[in-house]
Protein backbone atom coordinates (compact mmCIF):
# COMPACT_ATOMS: atom_id res chain seq x y z
CA UNK A 1 0.00 0.00 0.00
CA UNK A 2 1.12 3.56 -0.93
CA UNK A 3 1.44 5.37 2.61
CA UNK A 4 4.50 8.16 2.31
CA UNK A 5 5.76 10.29 5.08
CA UNK A 6 7.02 13.27 3.40
CA UNK A 7 10.01 14.51 5.67
CA UNK A 8 10.82 18.51 5.04
CA UNK A 9 15.12 18.53 5.86
CA UNK A 10 16.84 21.21 6.88
CA UNK A 11 20.31 20.07 5.52
CA UNK A 12 20.46 18.19 2.81
CA UNK A 13 23.84 19.34 1.26
CA UNK A 14 25.47 16.12 0.74
CA UNK A 15 22.32 14.20 -0.50
CA UNK A 16 22.17 13.58 -4.36
CA UNK A 17 17.93 13.38 -3.78
CA UNK A 18 16.34 16.15 -5.11
CA UNK A 19 13.83 17.44 -2.34
CA UNK A 20 12.37 20.09 -4.40
CA UNK A 21 9.38 17.98 -5.04
CA UNK A 22 8.40 17.35 -1.77
CA UNK A 23 6.64 20.39 0.17
CA UNK A 24 5.25 19.56 4.28
CA UNK A 25 5.90 17.87 6.86
CA UNK A 26 2.96 15.94 7.31
CA UNK A 27 2.13 12.01 6.73
CA UNK A 28 -0.51 10.91 3.63
CA UNK A 29 -1.99 8.26 2.71
CA UNK A 30 -2.39 7.62 -0.71
CA UNK A 31 -3.68 4.17 -1.05
CA UNK A 32 -6.77 5.00 -3.08
CA UNK A 33 -10.42 3.65 -2.42
CA UNK A 34 -10.05 1.22 -5.14
CA UNK A 35 -7.30 -0.33 -4.04
CA UNK A 36 -8.33 -0.55 0.01
CA UNK A 37 -11.70 -2.18 -1.58
CA UNK A 38 -9.21 -5.30 -3.02
CA UNK A 39 -10.75 -3.43 -6.26
CA UNK A 40 -13.93 -3.70 -5.80
CA UNK A 41 -15.25 -0.11 -5.57
CA UNK A 42 -14.53 3.63 -6.67
CA UNK A 43 -13.77 7.03 -5.02
CA UNK A 44 -16.31 8.96 -3.36
CA UNK A 45 -16.11 12.51 -5.72
CA UNK A 46 -15.29 13.92 -2.28
CA UNK A 47 -12.78 11.22 -1.80
CA UNK A 48 -10.72 11.89 -5.24
CA UNK A 49 -11.07 16.03 -4.57
CA UNK A 50 -9.28 15.59 -0.98
CA UNK A 51 -7.27 13.31 -2.77
CA UNK A 52 -5.36 15.44 -5.50
CA UNK A 53 -6.08 17.93 -2.88
CA UNK A 54 -3.30 15.74 -1.15
CA UNK A 55 -1.45 15.11 -3.76
CA UNK A 56 -0.93 18.38 -4.70
CA UNK A 57 -0.18 19.53 -0.72
CA UNK A 58 2.61 16.55 -0.94
CA UNK A 59 4.42 17.24 -4.12
CA UNK A 60 5.42 20.31 -6.06
CA UNK A 61 4.90 18.41 -9.48
CA UNK A 62 1.33 18.22 -8.85
CA UNK A 63 -1.18 21.13 -9.00
CA UNK A 64 -4.71 20.80 -8.83
CA UNK A 65 -6.92 24.11 -10.38
CA UNK A 66 -10.64 24.92 -10.38
CA UNK A 67 -11.63 26.41 -13.98
CA UNK A 68 -15.68 27.45 -14.11
CA UNK A 69 -18.35 25.65 -13.11
CA UNK A 70 -20.59 22.82 -13.63
CA UNK A 71 -24.22 22.31 -13.53
CA UNK A 72 -24.02 20.94 -10.37
CA UNK A 73 -22.98 23.90 -8.72
CA UNK A 74 -19.72 22.62 -7.92
CA UNK A 75 -16.21 23.70 -9.71
CA UNK A 76 -14.48 21.81 -12.57
CA UNK A 77 -11.03 20.56 -11.48
CA UNK A 78 -7.79 19.97 -13.71
CA UNK A 79 -5.09 18.06 -12.43
CA UNK A 80 -1.65 18.78 -14.00
CA UNK A 81 1.05 16.89 -13.62
CA UNK A 82 4.80 18.54 -14.85
CA UNK A 83 8.17 17.48 -13.62
CA UNK A 84 9.16 21.59 -14.63
CA UNK A 85 6.95 22.57 -12.04
CA UNK A 86 5.65 25.05 -14.52
CA UNK A 87 1.64 25.37 -14.45
CA UNK A 88 0.73 28.62 -16.13
CA UNK A 89 -1.46 26.97 -18.55
CA UNK A 90 -1.21 29.31 -21.32
CA UNK A 91 2.09 28.46 -21.07
CA UNK A 92 2.50 24.37 -20.80
CA UNK A 93 2.31 23.58 -24.76
CA UNK A 94 4.99 26.34 -25.73
CA UNK A 95 7.81 23.64 -25.66
CA UNK A 96 6.16 20.52 -24.44
CA UNK A 97 3.32 18.44 -25.95
CA UNK A 98 -0.11 18.15 -24.04
CA UNK A 99 -1.71 15.16 -23.21
CA UNK A 100 -5.19 15.79 -22.04
CA UNK A 101 -7.30 12.92 -20.32
CA UNK A 102 -11.24 13.93 -19.43
CA UNK A 103 -12.37 11.13 -16.57
CA UNK A 104 -16.14 10.59 -15.80
CA UNK A 105 -17.94 12.31 -18.76
CA UNK A 106 -20.43 9.33 -17.72
CA UNK A 107 -19.99 8.83 -13.95
CA UNK A 108 -20.81 5.00 -14.03
CA UNK A 109 -17.92 4.43 -16.21
CA UNK A 110 -15.46 5.06 -13.48
CA UNK A 111 -12.21 3.00 -14.62
CA UNK A 112 -10.05 6.44 -15.87
CA UNK A 113 -11.36 8.23 -12.64
CA UNK A 114 -9.83 5.22 -10.16
CA UNK A 115 -6.65 4.47 -12.91
CA UNK A 116 -5.80 8.69 -12.67
CA UNK A 117 -5.49 8.41 -9.18
CA UNK A 118 -2.81 5.86 -9.63
CA UNK A 119 -1.48 7.26 -12.54
CA UNK A 120 -1.06 10.38 -11.09
CA UNK A 121 0.48 9.13 -7.71
CA UNK A 122 2.84 6.92 -9.13
CA UNK A 123 3.90 9.77 -11.39
CA UNK A 124 4.82 12.04 -8.49
CA UNK A 125 6.33 9.58 -6.39
CA UNK A 126 8.62 8.30 -9.30
CA UNK A 127 7.13 4.75 -9.21
CA UNK A 128 6.82 4.80 -13.06
CA UNK A 129 9.12 7.18 -15.18
CA UNK A 130 8.11 10.84 -15.70
CA UNK A 131 8.09 12.19 -19.27
CA UNK A 132 10.65 14.21 -20.83
CA UNK A 133 8.41 16.14 -23.23
CA UNK A 134 5.01 16.06 -22.10
CA UNK A 135 2.95 17.50 -19.45
CA UNK A 136 -0.12 15.69 -18.32
CA UNK A 137 -3.48 17.34 -17.75
CA UNK A 138 -6.49 15.56 -16.12
CA UNK A 139 -10.05 16.31 -15.52
CA UNK A 140 -10.54 14.29 -12.42
CA UNK A 141 -14.14 13.81 -12.63
CA UNK A 142 -16.04 16.03 -15.65
CA UNK A 143 -19.55 14.85 -14.80
CA UNK A 144 -19.81 15.85 -11.21
CA UNK A 145 -23.54 16.05 -11.03
CA UNK A 146 -23.64 12.50 -12.20
CA UNK A 147 -21.13 11.64 -9.97
CA UNK A 148 -22.37 12.54 -6.75
CA UNK A 149 -25.60 10.83 -8.02
CA UNK A 150 -24.67 7.36 -7.21
CA UNK A 151 -26.29 4.12 -7.29
CA UNK A 152 -25.49 0.82 -7.63
CA UNK A 153 -28.44 -0.55 -10.03
CA UNK A 154 -28.28 1.51 -13.49
CA UNK A 155 -25.54 0.21 -15.01
CA UNK A 156 -27.50 -3.19 -15.37
CA UNK A 157 -24.74 -4.83 -17.77
CA UNK A 158 -21.72 -3.90 -15.97
CA UNK A 159 -19.80 -5.75 -13.34
CA UNK A 160 -18.93 -3.65 -10.69
CA UNK A 161 -17.86 -1.23 -9.00
CA UNK A 162 -20.06 -2.12 -5.61
CA UNK A 163 -21.58 1.77 -6.31
CA UNK A 164 -20.93 4.34 -9.21
CA UNK A 165 -22.16 7.69 -10.71
CA UNK A 166 -25.04 8.33 -12.96
CA UNK A 167 -25.05 8.90 -17.11
CA UNK A 168 -26.75 11.89 -16.75
CA UNK A 169 -25.62 15.12 -15.14
CA UNK A 170 -27.09 17.29 -12.59
CA UNK A 171 -29.52 18.68 -15.29
CA UNK A 172 -29.52 15.07 -16.68
CA UNK A 173 -27.70 16.06 -20.24
CA UNK A 174 -25.56 13.58 -21.37
CA UNK A 175 -22.55 15.38 -21.18
CA UNK A 176 -20.76 13.33 -24.59
CA UNK A 177 -23.19 14.82 -27.01
CA UNK A 178 -22.84 18.52 -25.49
CA UNK A 179 -19.70 19.80 -26.92
CA UNK A 180 -21.23 21.62 -29.89
CA UNK A 181 -24.42 22.90 -28.49
CA UNK A 182 -23.09 23.70 -25.11
CA UNK A 183 -26.33 23.58 -23.00
CA UNK A 184 -24.59 22.79 -19.88
CA UNK A 185 -21.74 25.32 -17.49
CA UNK A 186 -19.80 21.92 -18.12
CA UNK A 187 -19.14 22.02 -21.48
CA UNK A 188 -18.51 26.05 -21.18
CA UNK A 189 -15.69 25.36 -18.50
CA UNK A 190 -14.51 22.34 -20.59
CA UNK A 191 -14.02 24.82 -23.64
CA UNK A 192 -12.33 27.20 -21.61
CA UNK A 193 -9.90 24.38 -19.89
CA UNK A 194 -9.18 23.25 -23.58
CA UNK A 195 -8.40 26.66 -25.42
CA UNK A 196 -6.41 27.43 -22.43
CA UNK A 197 -4.12 24.59 -22.60
CA UNK A 198 -4.72 23.27 -26.55
CA UNK A 199 -3.80 19.76 -26.33
CA UNK A 200 -2.15 18.06 -28.45
CA UNK A 201 -3.58 14.58 -27.42
CA UNK A 202 -6.91 13.89 -26.07
CA UNK A 203 -7.87 10.77 -24.10
CA UNK A 204 -11.68 10.36 -23.02
CA UNK A 205 -12.40 7.46 -20.92
CA UNK A 206 -15.16 5.07 -20.98
CA UNK A 207 -16.54 1.65 -20.59
CA UNK A 208 -18.93 -0.16 -23.51
CA UNK A 209 -20.27 -3.31 -24.82
CA UNK A 210 -21.43 -3.70 -28.22
CA UNK A 211 -21.16 -7.45 -28.00
CA UNK A 212 -19.18 -9.86 -25.80
CA UNK A 213 -15.53 -10.83 -26.71
CA UNK A 214 -12.30 -11.72 -25.28
CA UNK A 215 -10.76 -8.52 -24.81
CA UNK A 216 -10.70 -5.73 -21.62
CA UNK A 217 -9.73 -2.74 -24.27
CA UNK A 218 -11.04 -1.39 -26.93
CA UNK A 219 -9.71 1.55 -28.64
CA UNK A 220 -11.84 4.89 -30.79
CA UNK A 221 -9.36 6.57 -32.75
CA UNK A 222 -10.96 9.89 -33.92
CA UNK A 223 -12.06 8.74 -37.84
CA UNK A 224 -9.18 9.21 -39.78
CA UNK A 225 -10.40 9.88 -43.33
CA UNK A 226 -12.35 13.20 -41.39
CA UNK A 227 -9.23 14.13 -39.25
CA UNK A 228 -7.71 14.56 -43.32
CA UNK A 229 -4.50 14.43 -45.15
CA UNK A 230 -1.22 14.21 -43.26
CA UNK A 231 -2.52 14.08 -39.94
CA UNK A 232 -5.23 11.35 -40.78
CA UNK A 233 -2.48 9.00 -42.40
CA UNK A 234 -0.11 9.99 -39.15
CA UNK A 235 -2.91 8.36 -36.79
CA UNK A 236 -4.21 5.34 -39.03
CA UNK A 237 -0.97 4.36 -39.84
CA UNK A 238 1.70 5.26 -37.14
CA UNK A 239 -0.01 6.20 -33.55
CA UNK A 240 -2.92 3.56 -33.55
CA UNK A 241 -0.58 0.21 -35.16
CA UNK A 242 2.61 1.66 -32.35
CA UNK A 243 -0.18 1.71 -29.54
CA UNK A 244 -1.66 -1.32 -30.11
CA UNK A 245 1.75 -3.08 -30.78
CA UNK A 246 3.08 -1.75 -27.04
CA UNK A 247 0.14 -2.61 -25.25
CA UNK A 248 -0.25 -6.43 -26.87
CA UNK A 249 3.63 -6.77 -26.36
CA UNK A 250 2.56 -5.90 -22.33
CA UNK A 251 -0.02 -8.41 -22.13
CA UNK A 252 -3.46 -6.29 -22.95
CA UNK A 253 -4.52 -7.27 -26.70
CA UNK A 254 -7.28 -4.39 -27.42
CA UNK A 255 -9.35 -3.99 -30.83
CA UNK A 256 -11.09 -1.10 -32.34
CA UNK A 257 -14.60 -0.42 -30.62
CA UNK A 258 -17.11 -2.73 -31.38
CA UNK A 259 -19.94 -0.56 -32.80
CA UNK A 260 -22.94 -3.28 -33.14
CA UNK A 261 -26.05 -3.38 -31.34
CA UNK A 262 -27.38 -6.92 -30.97
CA UNK A 263 -25.03 -8.47 -33.72
CA UNK A 264 -22.36 -10.46 -33.66
CA UNK A 265 -18.76 -8.97 -34.47
CA UNK A 266 -17.62 -11.87 -36.58
CA UNK A 267 -20.10 -10.47 -39.50
CA UNK A 268 -17.85 -7.35 -39.47
CA UNK A 269 -18.25 -3.78 -37.78
CA UNK A 270 -16.77 -0.25 -38.97
CA UNK A 271 -15.88 2.31 -37.15
CA UNK A 272 -17.18 4.88 -35.49
CA UNK A 273 -18.18 8.25 -36.78
CA UNK A 274 -17.11 10.55 -34.16
CA UNK A 275 -19.32 13.62 -34.77
CA UNK A 276 -18.67 16.76 -33.46
CA UNK A 277 -20.53 16.33 -30.73
CA UNK A 278 -18.90 13.91 -28.99
CA UNK A 279 -15.28 14.42 -27.44
CA UNK A 280 -12.87 13.35 -30.12
CA UNK A 281 -14.82 14.47 -32.72
CA UNK A 282 -14.86 17.97 -31.10
CA UNK A 283 -11.13 18.04 -30.43
CA UNK A 284 -10.55 17.04 -33.86
CA UNK A 285 -11.71 20.79 -35.04
CA UNK A 286 -8.40 21.57 -33.33
CA UNK A 287 -6.46 19.10 -34.89
CA UNK A 288 -5.97 17.72 -31.88
CA UNK A 289 -5.68 13.93 -31.81
CA UNK A 290 -8.13 12.26 -30.03
CA UNK A 291 -9.00 8.86 -28.87
CA UNK A 292 -11.00 7.05 -26.29
CA UNK A 293 -10.80 3.93 -24.18
CA UNK A 294 -13.72 1.26 -24.01
CA UNK A 295 -13.18 -0.88 -21.20
CA UNK A 296 -15.52 -4.07 -21.68
CA UNK A 297 -17.83 -3.56 -18.71
CA UNK A 298 -18.83 -7.89 -18.26
CA UNK A 299 -14.79 -7.80 -17.27
CA UNK A 300 -14.07 -7.76 -13.64
CA UNK A 301 -13.56 -4.22 -12.52
CA UNK A 302 -10.14 -4.29 -11.25
CA UNK A 303 -9.15 -5.83 -14.34
CA UNK A 304 -10.47 -2.70 -16.30
CA UNK A 305 -9.19 -0.73 -14.40
CA UNK A 306 -5.53 -2.06 -14.53
CA UNK A 307 -6.08 -1.86 -18.27
CA UNK A 308 -7.04 1.67 -18.33
CA UNK A 309 -3.82 2.14 -16.58
CA UNK A 310 -1.77 0.82 -18.87
CA UNK A 311 -3.47 2.47 -21.54
CA UNK A 312 -2.66 5.87 -20.08
CA UNK A 313 1.00 4.52 -19.28
CA UNK A 314 1.28 3.66 -23.17
CA UNK A 315 -0.19 6.65 -24.66
CA UNK A 316 1.83 8.71 -22.62
CA UNK A 317 5.33 7.05 -23.77
CA UNK A 318 4.09 6.78 -27.11
CA UNK A 319 3.22 10.98 -26.65
CA UNK A 320 6.54 11.72 -25.29
CA UNK A 321 8.86 9.48 -27.27
CA UNK A 322 7.10 11.37 -30.44
CA UNK A 323 6.31 14.81 -29.03
CA UNK A 324 8.22 16.75 -32.08
CA UNK A 325 6.35 15.12 -34.42
CA UNK A 326 3.33 15.20 -32.89
CA UNK A 327 3.55 19.24 -32.93
CA UNK A 328 5.11 19.04 -36.43
CA UNK A 329 2.02 16.72 -38.05
CA UNK A 330 -0.87 18.99 -35.81
CA UNK A 331 0.82 22.46 -37.29
CA UNK A 332 0.81 21.01 -40.97
CA UNK A 333 -2.66 20.35 -40.26
CA UNK A 334 -3.76 23.94 -40.04
CA UNK A 335 -1.36 25.08 -42.71
CA UNK A 336 -3.92 22.19 -45.06
CA UNK A 337 -7.39 23.26 -43.88
CA UNK A 338 -6.16 27.19 -44.43
CA UNK A 339 -5.56 25.63 -48.06
CA UNK A 340 -8.49 23.99 -48.63
CA UNK A 341 -11.33 25.51 -51.07
CA UNK A 342 -14.09 22.84 -50.40
CA UNK A 343 -14.96 21.32 -47.31
CA UNK A 344 -16.48 17.65 -46.24
CA UNK A 345 -19.79 18.00 -44.31
CA UNK A 346 -21.00 14.50 -44.37
CA UNK A 347 -19.19 11.00 -44.64
CA UNK A 348 -20.44 7.56 -45.79
CA UNK A 349 -18.17 4.32 -45.28
CA UNK A 350 -16.28 3.48 -48.39
CA UNK A 351 -17.48 -0.22 -48.70
CA UNK A 352 -14.92 -0.77 -51.73
CA UNK A 353 -11.78 -0.67 -48.91
CA UNK A 354 -11.71 -2.85 -45.87
CA UNK A 355 -9.54 -4.16 -43.19
CA UNK A 356 -8.85 -7.45 -42.46
CA UNK A 357 -8.06 -7.61 -38.89
CA UNK A 358 -7.10 -10.54 -36.50
CA UNK A 359 -10.39 -10.66 -33.80
CA UNK A 360 -10.38 -12.76 -30.22
CA UNK A 361 -14.07 -13.17 -29.89
CA UNK A 362 -16.43 -15.89 -28.72
CA UNK A 363 -18.92 -18.06 -30.10
CA UNK A 364 -22.57 -16.76 -30.47
CA UNK A 365 -25.80 -18.81 -30.99
CA UNK A 366 -29.67 -18.43 -31.02
CA UNK A 367 -31.86 -19.63 -28.53
CA UNK A 368 -35.33 -19.73 -26.97
CA UNK A 369 -35.27 -16.62 -24.81
CA UNK A 370 -36.71 -17.99 -21.16
CA UNK A 371 -38.37 -14.51 -20.93
CA UNK A 372 -40.07 -13.68 -23.78
CA UNK A 373 -40.06 -16.94 -25.76
CA UNK A 374 -38.62 -15.77 -28.83
CA UNK A 375 -35.13 -16.20 -30.32
CA UNK A 376 -32.61 -14.61 -28.54
CA UNK A 377 -28.73 -13.97 -28.64
CA UNK A 378 -26.14 -15.90 -25.92
CA UNK A 379 -22.18 -15.95 -26.00
CA UNK A 380 -20.75 -19.03 -25.00
CA UNK A 381 -17.56 -18.18 -23.07
CA UNK A 382 -16.52 -21.68 -22.87
CA UNK A 383 -15.95 -21.80 -26.98
CA UNK A 384 -13.38 -18.88 -27.19
CA UNK A 385 -12.30 -18.10 -31.28
CA UNK A 386 -9.57 -15.79 -33.10
CA UNK A 387 -11.06 -15.22 -36.40
CA UNK A 388 -10.06 -12.61 -39.47
CA UNK A 389 -12.99 -9.80 -39.27
CA UNK A 390 -13.76 -7.29 -41.58
CA UNK A 391 -13.72 -4.22 -40.41
CA UNK A 392 -14.77 -0.92 -42.44
CA UNK A 393 -12.63 1.75 -41.45
CA UNK A 394 -12.20 3.85 -44.68
CA UNK A 395 -14.97 7.36 -45.12
CA UNK A 396 -15.79 8.89 -48.47
CA UNK A 397 -17.08 12.52 -48.57
CA UNK A 398 -20.68 12.32 -48.90
CA UNK A 399 -21.70 16.19 -48.96
CA UNK A 400 -19.22 19.35 -49.68
CA UNK A 401 -19.53 22.68 -49.68
CA UNK A 402 -17.19 25.56 -51.10
CA UNK A 403 -15.36 27.61 -48.20
CA UNK A 404 -16.19 31.02 -48.16
CA UNK A 405 -14.14 33.98 -47.32
CA UNK A 406 -16.28 34.94 -44.25
CA UNK A 407 -19.69 34.52 -42.88
CA UNK A 408 -22.24 37.10 -41.45
CA UNK A 409 -23.94 37.10 -38.25
CA UNK A 410 -26.27 39.50 -37.43
CA UNK A 411 -25.78 40.56 -33.56
CA UNK A 412 -29.19 39.71 -32.59
CA UNK A 413 -27.58 35.80 -32.83
CA UNK A 414 -25.95 36.27 -29.48
CA UNK A 415 -26.19 32.86 -28.23
CA UNK A 416 -24.43 31.95 -31.72
CA UNK A 417 -21.47 34.82 -31.30
CA UNK A 418 -21.07 33.51 -27.49
CA UNK A 419 -20.21 30.34 -28.65
CA UNK A 420 -17.88 31.28 -30.97
CA UNK A 421 -16.30 33.57 -28.77
CA UNK A 422 -15.53 30.75 -26.06
CA UNK A 423 -14.50 28.97 -28.26
CA UNK A 424 -11.72 31.28 -29.43
CA UNK A 425 -12.64 31.98 -32.79
CA UNK A 426 -11.51 35.45 -34.49
CA UNK A 427 -14.62 37.85 -35.19
CA UNK A 428 -14.75 41.71 -36.19
CA UNK A 429 -17.29 44.07 -35.75
CA UNK A 430 -18.79 46.71 -38.41
CA UNK A 431 -18.41 49.57 -37.49
CA UNK A 432 -20.75 51.28 -39.58
CA UNK A 433 -24.08 50.43 -41.77
CA UNK A 434 -23.34 49.16 -44.69
CA UNK A 435 -24.91 47.11 -47.34
CA UNK A 436 -23.82 43.66 -49.00
CA UNK A 437 -23.81 41.51 -51.44
CA UNK A 438 -23.92 37.84 -50.03
CA UNK A 439 -24.82 34.49 -50.65
CA UNK A 440 -28.00 33.55 -48.30
CA UNK A 441 -29.25 29.99 -47.91
CA UNK A 442 -33.48 28.80 -47.61
CA UNK A 443 -34.14 25.84 -45.61
CA UNK A 444 -35.25 23.39 -48.48
CA UNK A 445 -36.50 20.71 -46.15
CA UNK A 446 -35.25 19.06 -42.85
CA UNK A 447 -36.29 15.68 -40.58
CA UNK A 448 -36.85 16.02 -36.91
CA UNK A 449 -36.60 13.54 -34.48
CA UNK A 450 -39.71 12.88 -32.74
CA UNK A 451 -38.79 12.28 -29.33
CA UNK A 452 -36.35 14.61 -27.15
CA UNK A 453 -32.59 14.35 -27.60
CA UNK A 454 -30.55 15.67 -25.01
CA UNK A 455 -33.11 18.89 -24.55
CA UNK A 456 -33.13 19.38 -28.15
CA UNK A 457 -35.55 17.88 -31.38
CA UNK A 458 -32.59 17.04 -33.58
CA UNK A 459 -32.98 18.50 -37.41
CA UNK A 460 -31.24 15.94 -40.11
CA UNK A 461 -31.35 15.22 -43.92
CA UNK A 462 -31.46 18.85 -44.08
CA UNK A 463 -31.18 20.29 -47.82
CA UNK A 464 -30.69 23.98 -49.15
CA UNK A 465 -30.97 26.22 -51.64
CA UNK A 466 -28.49 29.53 -52.67
CA UNK A 467 -29.39 32.90 -53.75
CA UNK A 468 -27.70 36.28 -53.62
CA UNK A 469 -29.04 38.94 -51.79
CA UNK A 470 -28.38 42.72 -50.57
CA UNK A 471 -27.91 42.52 -46.94
CA UNK A 472 -28.57 45.41 -44.56
CA UNK A 473 -25.79 45.12 -42.51
CA UNK A 474 -25.95 46.98 -39.19
CA UNK A 475 -23.28 48.25 -37.06
CA UNK A 476 -22.03 45.77 -34.51
CA UNK A 477 -23.27 43.11 -36.38
CA UNK A 478 -20.21 40.00 -36.93
CA UNK A 479 -17.78 39.26 -39.04
CA UNK A 480 -16.24 35.38 -38.68
CA UNK A 481 -13.02 35.06 -41.44
CA UNK A 482 -12.66 31.14 -42.17
CA UNK A 483 -8.90 31.94 -42.80
CA UNK A 484 -7.77 31.29 -39.17
CA UNK A 485 -7.19 28.13 -36.78
CA UNK A 486 -10.75 27.37 -36.07
CA UNK A 487 -12.03 26.72 -39.33
CA UNK A 488 -13.37 23.49 -38.77
CA UNK A 489 -15.23 24.90 -35.91
CA UNK A 490 -16.97 27.06 -37.99
CA UNK A 491 -17.65 25.13 -40.86
CA UNK A 492 -19.32 22.41 -38.40
CA UNK A 493 -21.18 24.81 -36.78
CA UNK A 494 -22.63 27.51 -39.08
CA UNK A 495 -23.13 25.36 -42.26
CA UNK A 496 -26.83 24.21 -41.84
CA UNK A 497 -26.29 20.96 -43.17
CA UNK A 498 -23.27 19.90 -41.42
CA UNK A 499 -24.59 16.86 -38.89
CA UNK A 500 -23.60 18.76 -35.72
CA UNK A 501 -24.57 22.34 -37.35
CA UNK A 502 -26.26 25.03 -35.05
CA UNK A 503 -29.57 25.07 -36.85
CA UNK A 504 -29.82 21.25 -36.72
CA UNK A 505 -29.65 21.79 -32.99
CA UNK A 506 -32.00 23.84 -33.09
CA UNK A 507 -30.71 27.35 -32.30
CA UNK A 508 -32.80 29.04 -35.33
CA UNK A 509 -35.82 27.22 -35.33
CA UNK A 510 -37.93 30.80 -35.42
CA UNK A 511 -36.89 31.37 -38.35
CA UNK A 512 -38.66 28.29 -39.61
CA UNK A 513 -41.97 29.93 -38.16
CA UNK A 514 -44.05 32.42 -40.46
CA UNK A 515 -44.94 34.99 -38.03
CA UNK A 516 -47.29 37.11 -40.69
CA UNK A 517 -50.43 35.41 -42.15
CA UNK A 518 -53.27 36.85 -43.90
CA UNK A 519 -57.35 36.38 -44.13
CA UNK A 520 -58.40 34.77 -47.57
CA UNK A 521 -61.42 36.77 -47.42
CA UNK A 522 -59.55 40.01 -47.67
CA UNK A 523 -56.49 38.60 -49.30
CA UNK A 524 -58.67 37.86 -52.27
CA UNK A 525 -58.69 41.46 -54.04
CA UNK A 526 -54.94 42.03 -53.17
CA UNK A 527 -54.09 38.33 -54.79
CA UNK A 528 -56.39 39.28 -58.06
CA UNK A 529 -54.26 42.67 -58.45
CA UNK A 530 -50.73 41.60 -57.56
CA UNK A 531 -51.86 38.85 -60.41
CA UNK A 532 -52.99 40.97 -63.17
CA UNK A 533 -49.72 42.98 -62.14
CA UNK A 534 -47.35 40.52 -62.51
CA UNK A 535 -48.18 38.67 -65.48
CA UNK A 536 -45.07 36.34 -65.10
CA UNK A 537 -46.31 35.15 -61.85
CA UNK A 538 -49.68 35.00 -63.26
CA UNK A 539 -48.48 32.30 -66.70
CA UNK A 540 -46.63 30.16 -63.40
CA UNK A 541 -49.84 30.21 -61.24
CA UNK A 542 -51.96 28.84 -63.90
CA UNK A 543 -49.40 26.49 -65.32
CA UNK A 544 -49.33 25.35 -61.59
CA UNK A 545 -53.15 24.85 -61.26
CA UNK A 546 -53.21 22.63 -64.52
CA UNK A 547 -50.08 20.46 -63.74
CA UNK A 548 -51.46 19.84 -59.73
CA UNK A 549 -54.69 18.51 -59.33
CA UNK A 550 -54.78 19.15 -55.45
CA UNK A 551 -53.74 22.38 -55.93
CA UNK A 552 -56.35 23.18 -58.18
CA UNK A 553 -59.11 21.89 -55.55
CA UNK A 554 -57.45 23.90 -52.68
CA UNK A 555 -58.17 27.83 -52.27
CA UNK A 556 -56.00 28.18 -49.34
CA UNK A 557 -52.90 26.88 -50.51
CA UNK A 558 -53.58 28.79 -53.78
CA UNK A 559 -53.60 32.01 -52.12
CA UNK A 560 -50.81 31.24 -50.26
CA UNK A 561 -48.67 30.48 -53.32
CA UNK A 562 -49.56 33.87 -54.48
CA UNK A 563 -48.90 35.21 -51.07
CA UNK A 564 -45.65 33.52 -50.75
CA UNK A 565 -44.91 35.10 -54.34
CA UNK A 566 -45.56 38.75 -53.56
CA UNK A 567 -43.15 41.46 -51.41
CA UNK A 568 -45.94 40.84 -48.43
CA UNK A 569 -44.32 37.30 -47.46
CA UNK A 570 -41.66 38.01 -44.74
CA UNK A 571 -37.93 37.62 -46.03
CA UNK A 572 -36.89 35.90 -42.76
CA UNK A 573 -39.45 33.11 -43.01
CA UNK A 574 -37.44 29.91 -44.20
CA UNK A 575 -33.92 32.28 -45.03
CA UNK A 576 -30.65 31.20 -42.91
CA UNK A 577 -30.29 34.21 -40.85
CA UNK A 578 -26.58 33.47 -41.19
CA UNK A 579 -24.97 34.69 -44.82
CA UNK A 580 -22.13 33.90 -46.85
CA UNK A 581 -19.05 36.53 -48.46
CA UNK A 582 -16.80 36.47 -50.71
Amino acid sequence: MKKILIVFLLVFAFTSCDFSKYRLVKEYDFTTTFEKSDGKETATYPEIIKYYQDLDDAFATIKIMEIGKTDSGEPLHIVIFNPDLNFDLEQLGEDKTILFINNGIHPGESDGIDASMLFLRDLAQDSIKAPENTVLAVIPVYNIGGAINRNSTSRVNQNGPVEYGFRGNARNFDLNRDFIKADTRNTLSFTEVFHLIKPDVLLDTHVSNGADYQYTLTHLFTQHNKMGGKIGAYIQHKMMPSIVDSLANNGWPSTPYVNVFNEVPEKGFSQFMDYPRYSTGYASLWNTMGLMIETHMLKPYDERVAGTYQFMLTLLNYVDQNAREIKQVRAGAFRQFSDLENYPLHYKIDSTRTSTIPFLGYEAEIIKSEVTGLDRLKYNREKPFEKEVVYYNNFVPSTSVEIPTAYLIPQSWWKVTNLLAANNIVMQKLEKDSIMVAEAYYINDFETMSNAYEGHYLHFNTSVTKKNVRVKARRGDIIVPTDQKGIKYIMETLEPQATDSFFNWNFFDSVLQQKEHFSPYVYEDSALEFLNENPKIKAEFEQKKKEDSEFAKNSYEQLDWIFKSSPNYELQHMRYPIFRLW
